[in-house]
C-alpha cells in the first residue's frame, strides 16, 4: 500500500457545491463539502436519501461536474476538463462497480472485462482480461455469460472489469446491495484484499453499517453537508486492512 504519510491525496475536494435547477427552483444537492482521500485508503460514504452522497459519487466518478469548488483527481482539476477529457479520465483512472453489475447479457466474462481495454485502445487485451479474472478467482468461468453465473460471480466479473485498467480510484456504489449476506461478505473480503495487495484507493457508497465498518474511514452526509468524517475503530472492522 502507498505510504500515506508522504503522498499527495488521490482525491482533493474543496468547498464543493452542486445546484440543480428544477423549473424555477434551485435545489442544492451539495453545499460546500471538503475532504481528501489519500492513496491506498479504503473508505465508505453513507447518508440517508437526499443527503448528497449519490451526487458526490457522481462527481467523484466524473459523471457530473460541480457547480462551484474544486475536485482534483490524481492532479487533474476535473471541473476544468471538457467532455472528451472526462471520458479519458473515466476510462484510464477510474474503475466502477455497481449494485446491478451492469454486465452485457450475451458477452462472456472475458469479453466483459476486455471492454475498457477496447475503448482505451490498450495492448494485450485478452491477456490482461484473463489476469484480472484470475485475480478475482474466476479463471474457470471466463467463457460463461452472466446468465450462467451467480450474483456473486457476476459482481466478481464487474470488479475484474473495474480493475483491468489499473485505475487510480475504485468507486463501488452499493456493491453488495443485490447479494445475500454470505456472498456480500465474500465481495467485501475481495475488495479489502485488493485494496491491501494492490493499494487501490477505494470509495464505497453503502447504506449498510456492517459494510461501512469493514473500511477504515466513514464519511457521513446529511442535507448536502458532511455530518461526520471519522476513522473506523479497528475492533469494528474484522479483517480490515492494517
Amino acid at each position: 500500500m502507498a505510504d500515506q504519510s508522504t503522498s499527495e491525496p488521490t482525491i482533493q475536494v474543496q468547498a464543493l457545491t452542486k445546484v440543480y435547477q428544477m423549473g424555477d427552483v434551485e435545489v442544492a444537492a451539495l453545499r460546500g463539502v471538503s475532504f481528501d482521500v489519500l492513496p491506498g485508503e479504503m473508505l465508505a460514504i453513507m447518508g440517508p436519501s437526499g443527503s448528497g452522497k449519490s451526487t458526490a459519487m457522481n462527481i467523484l466518478g466524473c459523471l457530473d461536474i460541480p457547480t462551484s469548488g474544486n475536485y482534483v483527481l490524481d492532479g487533474d482539476n476535473i471541473g476544468q476538463l471538457g467532455d472528451n477529457e472526462l471520458a479519458v479520465i473515466r476510462n484510464r483512472k477510474l474503475g466502477f462497480v455497481f449494485q446491478t453489475f451492469n454486465l452485457l447479457r450475451r458477452a462472456s466474462a472475458l469479453e466483459q472485462v476486455e471492454l475498457p481495454l477496447i475503448y482505451g485502445h490498450q495492448p494485450r487485451r485478452r491477456d490482461r482480461a484473463r489476469e484480472a479474472l484470475a485475480t478475482v478467482g474466476l479463471s474457470d468461468r471466463m467463457k460463461h455469460s452472466p446468465t450462467e453465473l451467480s450474483g456473486g460471480q457476476q459482481q466478481r466479473v464487474a470488479i475484474a472489469r473495474a480493475l483491468v485498467n489499473n485505475p487510480s480510484l475504485l468507486l463501488a456504489d452499493e456493491p453488495t446491495g443485490n447479494l445475500d449476506t454470505t456472498t456480500a461478505h465474500e465481495i467485501i473480503d475481495l475488495l479489502q484484499q485488493l485494496n491491501k495487495d494492490r493499494g487501490i484507493t477505494t470509495v464505497l457508497v453503502t447504506h449498510e453499517a456492517e459494510v461501512a465498518n469493514r473500511t477504515r474511514r466513514i464519511i457521513r452526509f446529511r442535507d448536502g453537508l458532511i455530518e461526520s468524517d471519522s476513522p473506523v475503530p479497528s475492533e469494528s472492522a474484522p479483517g480490515a486492512i492494517s
